[in-house]
């Protein structure tokens, strides 16, 4: 897919490290851990300038000939020789060879970014710097920190009058060094001393930069996190699409990629379809065969899409597909357990397809694009969780005290136009499609839910004959599909107006005394509606309910 991306020509950085004694406390932003994202964004920050309004007349013009100033620091201060004399050479970036250097060369307010391991790396680093910091200065974690971590640290940098921002960042090396996807939320009074550079160096998707402020204390890694599981479900369907491909239809690598190839120029235009594409081209040079077909299948994990799905089943939302993502995974990386229920385990034999390829073809790119649209309606059902209180509390009543929690805990008030806005571009997700959630949500802010929208109600209700079709296919092959899967089971219990989860309350009180409560329009003297209701089943047992209808 196309995007606009911040490139710009280089610019003579031999100036900077000239000019270097007399550039104490005058460079623009420092950024501490040098790995493949943080080389890669520091550079993309020297690419980078606006406007200045400096004092010093030396300043201004370096910063209109070189861009953005930039001070790196890296705990193995060899790596920061080693960058400065190789990638960084020319740029406009300077070296630090301890905290306090480093701290000493930035002018103020300092803007300090560190892309570090999440965890007790970025609390030693925010200890480290603190000595050497002043009121009103700011520390961005741009890592894959959990939400819970800056919600945590925008409170303890405010006791000491340190500005902390936790900046999602997505897009992998290209996307660092060329134009990310960034999401920054926590102590808001850091937005205006940032926004120009995070804005200068994000992608830009209709010349809107893919970067604007999330939300207070952890809502910009929150929004990541969802990102990431999102993207976990998105590779997840892409997964299952080649699998029926390959094993149920018969088909080449080569035939495949053609099919992606195909499938990019639609409605599934993406960077994730893309780049499938490119590897189902990808031959091993060695020997000419499809190298993906060499690689183990055993998924990794970092663990930002089991937080999302610990995160909706805390909050008790059904996001089932990035759930069901996460287990494939886990599936997967018991390789040799499964290798030996191979033996053991019958299923279906899969004959040689002699049905309507094209057509089978064509069901599978429903089947991917109704899934998708089920991914991210959920994945803004979550967002939607953290914003206010519920909206329908009589509706929701067996979990309304978890909602009530979690909306007193966070009370964000999360943009999801801006969000949408920032995953269309730059970022792992990024797709054509997400320009029809931003125009969604722009048209419609308050939108309970992106399957009310017009246009993804048509294109659900247009993609669901294929939808099922394919899943059958699959079923019928003894092929997995968890994701395809879940996401129609999904579809199909939301549009339920009556689930039989009635018969589950009344076992739930039959064996256990935790209450139910009765339809509106069943309600009777003996069965009051919005009640706690037990009911001595069998003669048998007591009258005595459990303490909460939450048990």
């Amino acid at each position: 897919m196309s995007e606009t991306k911040a490139i710009h020509p280089g610019r003579p950085g031999w100036w900077l490290q000239e000019l270097e004694p007399v550039l104490i406390s005058s460079l623009d932003f420092g950024l501490i851990g040098l790995a493949v994202m943080g080389q890669n964004l520091i550079l993309n920050i020297a690419d980078n300038g606006i406007y200045c309004t400096n004092p010093s007349a030396i300043i201004c013009l370096l910063t209109w000939l070189l861009g953005f100033t930039v001070a790196a620091f890296n705990r193995t201060v060899s790596k920061v020789d080693h960058f400065l004399e190789n990638e960084a050479k020319g740029k406009s970036i300077v070296g630090a060879h301890s905290i306090q250097d480093f701290c000493d060369k930035l002018k103020s307010p300092r803007r300090i970014m560190l892309l570090v391991k999440a965890g007790p790396a970025v609390d030693d680093f925010i200890a480290s710097l603190l000595p050497f910091l002043s009121p009103g200065d700011i520390i961005i974690d741009g890592g894959n920190s959990h939400f819970p971590d800056s919600n945590r640290r925008t409170k303890y940098l405010s006791e000491k009058q340190i500005r902390f921002v936790g900046a999602g960042v997505s897009g992998g090396e290209e996307g660092a060094r060329y134009g990310p996807s960034i999401m920054p939320g926590g102590n808001e009074e850091a937005w205006p001393y940032i926004k120009d550079i995070f804005q200068s160096i994000s992608a830009k998707s209709d010349g809107e930069p893919c970067c604007d402020w999330v939300g207070d204390e952890g809502a910009g890694h929150f929004v990541k996190m969802v990102h990431n599981g999102i993207e976990y479900g998105d590779m997840q369907l892409i997964c299952e699409a080649y699998d029926i491909m390959k094993r149920g239809l018969g088909m080449t690598n080569s035939e495949i990629g053609d099919v992606f190839t195909k499938w990019n120029t639609g409605v599934l235009d993406s960077f994730l379809i893309e780049i499938t594409r490119d590897i189902m081209k990808y031959n091993d040079p060695v020997d000419g065969t499809p190298l993906v077909e060499k690689i183990l299948d055993s998924a990794g994990q970092k663990g930002t899409g089991k937080w999302t799905a610990i995160n909706a089943l805390d909050l008790g939302m059904p996001v089932t597909l990035i759930g069901e993502s996460v287990f494939a995974r886990c599936l997967s990386s018991i390789k040799g357990e499964r290798g030996r229920a191979a033996q053991l385990l019958e299923g279906p034999e899969i004959p040689a397809f002699t049905g309507d390829k094209e057509a089978a073809i064509a069901d599978l790119e429903q089947a991917l694009y109704a899934s998708k649209i089920i991914s991210y309606a959920q994945g803004f059902m979550l967002i939607r969780e953290v914003l206010l209180l519920p909206r329908y509390p009589h509706e929701r009543a067996p979990i309304l005290i978890s909602k009530l929690q979690a909306a007193k805990e966070y009370n964000w008030k999360l943009n999801n136009p801006a969000i949408a806005l920032m995953w269309r571009g730059g970022c792992i997700i990024r797709s054509v499609f997400l320009a029809d959630i931003t125009k969604a949500y722009r048209a419609k802010p308050d939108l309970e839910n992106l399957l009310f929208d017009d246009f993804f109600k048509a294109a659900i209700h247009q993609a669901q004959p294929g939808w099922r079709r394919a899943i059958t296919q699959g079923i019928q092959f003894g092929i997995p599909t968890p994701c395809f899967s879940t996401a129609l089971s999904f579809y199909d219990g939301y549009r339920t107006r009556d689930l039989p989860a009635n018969l589950l309350q009344a076992q739930r009180d039959y064996f256990g005394a935790h209450t139910f409560r009765v339809k509106p329009e069943c309600q009777s003297e003996t069965l009051p509606e919005g009640k706690d209701i037990h009911i001595n089943w069998t003669g048998r047992g007591g009258n005595v309910s459990a303490s909460t209808y939450l048990a």
